[in-house]
């Protein structure tokens, strides 16, 4: 058990330096207004593909994925095939919406679909709220791990960690963010099959050791059945579901990840970018889920590590039983987890309060020159921002606070994808129906996950319960509006699934 080394701090510095080097290398020093947030066009659709592959494969999830299965089965590797179920409903119905009207952030939809400005804006308030909340956990957890694991001091690989992403988000915007993050998913794919193959190697029986343990009981366990009828109750069914419906609900209408599908109206691009996506999410979470199972097996087989908590065993094992340098770059592979993420989230809410909220509200059109330096200024305020707030989390034990916050914040952004339901698979929905189908299934939501025992209710049947709120509320509060105004106003063409 040789630790984190000076060969391992050095790797992990060299990282940091050609990643920041990499983000400078791609930024354009002419760039002007939507080159800022929507690239310049000549990003491969691959990179970009990568690149949200990285977004949604956060810190947390690299450090809790192994550990799940580690300490019990494979039930929550379900949720990972619910992209079997939101890529194909994206694809077939949202980003051939999403191309033709050439949209500008996820919030542009809403007002090109309902011709509200209030309900852009709303959409963009709930994002940037969530979001900058998101970051500042996304760089205070992975740093208190590595810095339990490495001895360096979490305040410094916080601070480091943000001043590297805000420098190239804020120099290069979208194409440097969208390279490094390619980078960064690069190395971690490569980083993790690599460990896996190592781990199964150093098990007595290898493979068939671990495959034996997943027959043996740490597949599923007999209380997780395949299928409940009462839908409200956890099973492999409604985790593929509702997964699905929650992946949909980031493609969707999370701008993180919507900013990616700006940077091409072709949509055998967009489509190409989906699949591989989704190829790439699932097999990673496979990988994962093996390493788990597999550390299982080894620490049956060999002592434990000094760090043994159950999110933090991978991290324990990449330090304490990889060779010498290649521990170094596993452990950049989760620091590249968190930049790829911090980045991300930087330009995005830098782009939605741009074109969403300062466009919108400022009497004077923005030319893109000031929209360049609004969100270069934006980008630099929240990371400066998040860093800070990260830092108290690291060291004023208000965690739990900030659990609930990311948690509350989360579930009215998931409420979010029923008002882009709602507007592109009907024609009647107008802006009255919309935003009572948002309080409603806000209300709804809220009441269930902080007054209703959590388990008379799956988490992952929330997504399904909010968009059949919303369209319960929403369909019949448009028609009553429209009844009462006698109005019937037709939505834009290329708003809805009828074209």
């Amino acid at each position: 058990m040789q630790g984190f080394t000076m060969i391992d701090l050095i790797i992990l510095i060299v990282y940091l330096a050609a990643v920041l080097f990499a983000g400078l290398h791609f930024a354009k020093k002419d760039m002007k207004g939507k080159e800022y947030f929507k690239g310049d066009g000549t990003v491969p659709w691959w990179v970009t593909s990568v690149s949200i592959f990285a977004t949604l494969l956060s810190p947390i999830s690299f450090l809790s994925l192994a550990g799940n299965s580690y300490a019990g089965t494979w039930i929550m590797w379900f949720a990972q095939l619910g992209m079997l179920l939101a890529i194909p409903i994206t694809i077939r119905f949202f980003l051939p919406i999403y191309s033709k009207l050439d949209i500008d952030t996820a919030y542009h939809y809403l007002e090109l679909r309902f011709g509200s400005k209030g309900l852009r804006v709303l959409g963009a308030v709930m994002f940037i709220v969530y979001q900058v909340g998101r970051m500042s956990i996304i760089m205070y957890l992975p740093c208190m791990v590595l810095g339990s694991l490495t001895g360096i001091d979490v305040n410094l690989l916080i601070v480091i960690m943000g001043v590297i992403a805000i420098i190239y988000s804020y120099t290069g915007g979208l194409k440097s963010v969208l390279w490094t993050d390619f980078i960064q998913g690069s190395v971690l794919l490569i980083g993790v099959t690599f460990a896996l193959i190592f781990l199964l190697a150093n098990i007595d029986g290898g493979a068939g050791a671990v495959f034996g343990a997943l027959a043996g009981g740490k597949f599923l366990a007999p209380d997780q059945p395949i299928f409940n009828p009462n839908i409200l109750k956890d099973s492999v069914f409604i985790m593929i579901v509702g997964a699905g419906f929650n992946t949909m609900g980031s493609y969707v209408s999370s701008q993180d990840i919507v900013q990616r599908f700006t940077t091409t109206t072709d949509t055998k691009k967009l489509n190409k970018m989906m699949l591989t996506n989704g190829a790439l999410s699932i097999f990673i979470a496979t990988v994962f889920y093996l390493i788990g199972t597999g550390l299982y097996v080894f620490y049956q087989q060999n002592e434990l590590p000094p760090a043994a908590a159950q999110d933090q065993i991978f991290a324990s094992y990449i330090a304490f039983e990889l060779p010498v340098g290649i521990t170094g770059i596993l452990l950049a592979a989760i620091y590249a987890a968190s930049q790829s993420t911090l980045s991300t989230g930087l330009n995005s809410v830098a782009s939605s309060w741009t074109l969403d909220i300062q466009a919108r509200l400022s009497k004077k059109e923005l030319s893109f020159e000031k929209q360049t330096k609004i969100g270069q200024y934006v980008s630099l305020v929240v990371g400066v921002f998040a860093i800070a707030v990260a830092m108290v989390l690291a060291n004023g034990g208000v965690k739990s606070a900030y659990e609930w916050f990311n948690g509350f914040m989360g579930l009215v952004l998931g409420i979010l994808i029923g008002m882009f339901i709602l507007g592109a698979f009907t024609k009647v929905a107008n802006t009255f129906g919309a935003a009572l189908a948002f309080i409603a299934a806000t209300a709804v939501m809220v009441g269930i996950k902080y007054f209703v025992p959590a388990e008379a209710v799956s988490i992952w049947s929330y997504s399904i319960i909010s968009i059949a709120v919303s369209l319960v509320v929403g369909i019949p509060a448009s028609l009553l509006w429209t009844k009462i105004k006698g109005e019937c106003s037709e939505p834009l063409p290329n708003t809805t699934i009828f074209k």
